[in-house]
């Protein structure tokens, strides 16, 4: 079977194991089957040796959480990222992973109005007990207020942006949205949001490899904010893939959208001068910071969350080296199991921090981490948020 990978790409691994530790799910497993290297040897095996496309194999795949941490780690720049969304767009395609349920169900996250009334319908389902506990979510919003919409400034001096709104992030913590917006607005923006179409950015298509429903969001997404106004993401998730779109689509009108995509930190950092400076005297509480993995490891773009919560915040750090949380957008909910595991290694991290600390908050920029967290009982809170309260 051609898994139609880039045969350069393949052989760029020479299998130092330098990603061995900051795989997650060697790290809990031990299994070399199940670490970066193991699974370009079986890639490889497939299309360069015809080696079967066992079940055995499509598990090496599908347990991957996609976290990436293994190219921040490699020495050889191996696009381990690129050959995992290869792999899985081919299994796909060939029916051999996404069952139909599955791209049922993503088909429902390009359609905004069916999963909010499909998201308050499972909130009324955790109320009355009918949701069971494995399915690892936290408590959901029924309520969520006012969807955030565009300031409409007259005023030359503000800077206009497109802040994306997306739908797992709009469906259950539009709050953060609000805050963000306030943010923005505090810093001399004038926020536009995305028009018809722009709902879903393809995310979590994009890791189960299903690649025609992804271009075919990622072109509705880039009509729905036209111009070259920067645009704003404060989902690390939806961020690495909008700013992936000039690979998913390969056109050049997609690069240039690409490279107008900022996570919303990134934009604030240079310009957090401009937000209220905090009292004299005031306090700054400390608080946890988690890294989400497309944030830290895809965009590079951690360190910002920094500079703009530091100003509110005493800001204390894990020590685990940005090892994944185990959330991978769906992960935490198809691979249950493996994804408790991992989560169990990063909540021993937060544990060490908040012991040394006294913090009681972890701060997170990417929903998937927030209410995979949040589930295990961990007090989880949008950087957005808590930069908005302390604005006020």
């Amino acid at each position: 079977m051609d898994l139609r990978l880039d045969d350069d790409q393949l052989g760029s691994c020479v299998g130092c194991g330098l990603c061995l530790p900051h795989c997650p799910t060697f790290r809990v497993t031990g299994e070399e089957a199940l670490s970066p290297r193991g699974r370009i040897a079986a890639m490889r095996q497939v299309q360069h040796e015809g080696a079967a496309v066992t079940e055995e194999f499509v598990d090496f795949m599908e347990t991957c959480v996609q976290c990436r941490g293994c190219e921040s780690a490699c020495p050889s720049g191996v696009p381990f990222g690129r050959l995992m969304e290869g792999t899985r767009a081919e299994l796909a395609r060939r029916h051999r992973t996404a069952p139909r349920w599955q791209r049922l169900a993503y088909r429902v996250l390009g359609h905004h109005r069916l999963l909010l009334a499909g998201s308050s319908a499972l909130a009324v389902g955790q109320r009355l007990r009918l949701i069971p506990a494995r399915a690892g979510l936290p408590r959901l919003p029924i309520r969520r207020g006012p969807a955030v919409t565009g300031t409409g400034s007259t005023d030359a001096a503000q800077t206009p942006v497109w802040m994306f709104t997306g739908c797992v992030m709009d469906a259950w913590m539009r709050d953060t949205h609000r805050s963000t917006a306030a943010v923005l607005a505090a810093a001399g923006a004038d926020v536009m949001v995305p028009g018809a179409g722009g709902s879903c950015c393809g995310a979590l298509h994009e890791h189960a490899g299903l690649d025609r429903q992804t271009k075919r969001l990622a072109r509705q997404v880039m009509a729905s904010m036209p111009g070259d106004a920067p645009i704003l993401v404060n989902s690390a998730g939806c961020g690495a893939t909008l700013k992936d779109y000039g690979h998913v689509l390969g056109t050049d009108e997609a690069a240039a959208f690409a490279a107008r995509v900022r996570d919303v930190h990134e934009w604030l950092a240079d310009r957090v001068d401009r937000l209220p400076t905090p009292a004299a005297g005031a306090a700054r509480p400390p608080v946890i910071i988690q890294d989400p993995c497309h944030l830290r490891h895809v965009q590079k773009a951690h360190l910002p969350v920094r500079t703009v919560l530091g100003r509110y915040a005493r800001l204390v750090e894990l020590d685990d080296d940005g090892l994944c949380c185990g959330a991978g957008g769906a992960y935490s909910a198809l691979e249950p199991d493996l994804a408790g595991q991992i989560r169990d290694r990063k909540a021993e991290a937060l544990h060490r921090a908040a012991a040394s600390s006294g913090a009681k908050v972890v701060a997170s920029a990417n929903p998937g981490c927030a209410m995979h967290l949040a589930a295990a009982g961990f007090h989880v809170r949008h950087p957005m948020d808590l930069v908005a309260e302390a604005i006020r």
